[in-house]
């Protein structure tokens, strides 16, 4: 049993059919990759596995439970955690502040400090600004805050849209440095959406691609890198 089983899901926006039959798997401690152009559904397929867009028909389960119809702070609460596209942080509050609304649903009140000790291991630069107001960071510490509180929720799956948008290329390196470690040493689960294929395919272990509303290839990320209409099409070769 997959940790994470997308099913024949098809999602609306009004009339609009963005998505049409994705089905999809994710196994516990992989990496997963969504990639494709603007416009292909990565995001709305997050956005549905989180319920924030809700499906018209297919099942989400998660560790055999289907939680398709589920609101989305219970999904949360069930371990499915996105860090969103924009990154979304909450402006007007610290660095601290915004990494406690990540664990705002969480009980164990009392392991909320070593999370955040270890937030900060993997991103030292939210530690030197943890009394900072979110909306000062640079582009890079507010991507690197998102992530953190993401990861304050202590996600059964990470849920990652586009962390290397509007980053320079240092900057996405240790962003993708920070989710391979993620995986590899706390082993978190991850679902990546990325328009930087070259990245999300060095990391991932499996990967997706979208195409206006439909999966068109779904291999091993090593396979889709050597696959010459990736390469054509998403790979700039």
């Amino acid at each position: 049993m997959s940790l994470l089983e997308v099913n024949d899901i098809h999602t609306y926006y009004g009339k609009i059919h963005a998505l049409k039959g994705i089905s999809l798997t994710v196994e516990q401690g992989e990496i997963v990759t969504l990639i494709g152009g603007n416009g292909a559904g990565k995001t709305t397929t997050l956005n549905t596995i989180c319920g924030i867009t809700p499906a018209s028909s297919g099942t989400v389960i998660l560790n055999g439970e289907d939680i398709t119809r589920r609101k989305p702070h219970d999904i949360v609460t069930l371990g499915v955690v996105q860090s969103p596209e924009g990154r979304k942080i909450f402006t007007r509050l610290t660095v601290q502040e915004n990494l406690e609304m990540g664990a705002f649903t969480r009980d164990d009140k009392g392991s909320i400090g070593n999370d955040m000790d270890s937030v900060f291991k993997h991103f030292p630069r939210l530690k030197e600004r943890q009394k900072q107001l979110g909306g000062t960071l640079s582009g890079g510490e507010q991507q690197m805050l998102a992530i953190g509180r993401a990861m304050m929720a202590q996600p059964h799956i990470l849920l990652l849209d586009e962390p290397s948008m509007g980053l320079a290329p240092l900057l996405v390196r240790e962003i993708f440095d920070v989710i391979t470690t993620l995986n590899r040493n706390a082993g978190t689960t991850i679902l990546l959406v990325e328009q930087n294929a070259h990245m999300a395919l060095a990391v991932a272990d499996r990967g997706y691609v979208l195409q206006s509303g439909y999966i068109t290839h779904a291999d091993t990320a090593s396979a889709l890198r050597q696959d010459p209409s990736i390469i054509e099409a998403y790979l700039g070769v």
